[in-house]
């Protein structure tokens, strides 16, 4: 069976990308999972809270740059 190596595509219009597989779909889903699980044990702790929340953001980032089919740029559509 072959594995398609791309889970994201570049947008149509603006910045970024948008999941393709459940792979992508996964990485998404899961994202949010933990940013919703994060908010009620690190309430207390504003710095922390915002470590987690900056961490989570960059490791959906960099995941989706790499398994992007495409480059990130401004798109017009």
């Amino acid at each position: 069976m072959a594995r398609n190596k791309y889970w994201f595509r570049p947008k149509h219009y603006g910045y970024g990308a948008v999941p393709i597989t459940w792979e992508g779909w996964f990485v998404v889903v899961m994202f949010g999972v933990f940013l919703v699980s994060l908010t009620p044990l690190l309430a207390e702790r504003p710095d922390y809270f915002t470590a987690g929340v900056l961490a989570l953001s960059i490791s959906l980032v960099w995941v989706s740059q790499i398994k992007t089919d495409g480059d990130w740029r401004w798109r017009w559509g």
